[in-house]
């Protein structure tokens, strides 16, 4: 099989279609538990960082956002509150077992009115061209076989003017933090994990998926690649965390 197949999952080599359906068994596993593990693992820090990430989107009423692997819904109800009853935010993630616990979670909320799911691959869209002001992906990125692909899928899609936003692990900046956050990554987490959701191999799985994710420099020189005319980022929480930004022109 040539390398074009391959990819990885974790530190394993694997063949793509494997590499999807062991994403896949990942985040079932994890669905019911997820949004607990995220404020254990984060010590809530997440919401600060997908606070900065909905100011970063300029949101306004009447818009149509697309939240791609929006999981349990986080983002999509922020952006729902700043579009308003003539704007539309599609919730969107590739797994059926986060994506119902999101629609059932926006629903028990009240988000129904302006709040379309929709389950897709990010990598083949089901919208058309020009469609949306926003496009965010937050902590999805990262397990996304073909990367560049899928952001330009997100380009495609974005009207003229619109901005991308991914919310990503990344690579930490502040001298020393490194070696502590693999610490943590590689015991803390899988021990979390196994207490909480009884499952530790999948956050063994996630921290991996850090590791293996491009750095801030090099998701930015993709995001160019892939037709955006203005690309940035900022670092949050020393590096651990970025938020890139992506123009179209």
């Amino acid at each position: 099989m040539s390398d074009q197949q391959k990819t990885h999952f974790g530190y394993q080599t694997v063949d793509v279609d494997e590499k999807q359906k062991r994403v896949a068994d990942v985040f079932h596993s994890v669905a019911a538990r997820y949004d607990v593990m995220n404020d254990l693992m984060s010590g809530g820090v997440h919401r600060l960082w997908k606070f900065v990430t909905i100011e970063a989107s300029a949101a306004r009423p009447g818009q149509k956002i697309l939240d791609i692997a929006g999981g349990t819904g986080d983002l999509t109800k922020a952006f729902s509150k700043k579009v308003g009853p003539t704007g539309k935010v599609y919730l969107s993630d590739i797994n059926d077992s986060m994506l119902k616990v999101g629609r059932d979670r926006l629903t028990n909320l009240g988000y129904t009115d302006n709040v379309e799911v929709v389950q897709a691959n990010a990598e083949v869209l089901p919208f058309p061209d020009n469609h949306f002001d926003v496009v965010s992906i937050s902590f999805g990125l990262r397990n996304v076989t073909r990367k560049e692909v899928a952001i330009k899928e997100m380009h495609r899609v974005l009207k003229p003017g619109g901005r991308l936003l991914i919310l990503e692990f990344s690579h930490p900046t502040v001298p020393g933090l490194g070696k502590l956050y693999d610490m943590y990554s590689f015991t803390a987490l899988p021990l979390m994990g196994k207490l909480v959701v009884g499952d530790g191999d999948s956050y063994k799985y996630l921290a991996e998926s850090i590791r293996m994710h491009p750095d801030q420099e090099t998701l930015k020189g993709i995001m160019l690649e892939q037709g955006f005319a203005k690309a940035d980022y900022q670092n949050m929480t020393g590096g651990i965390v970025a938020l890139h930004k992506g123009y179209k022109a």
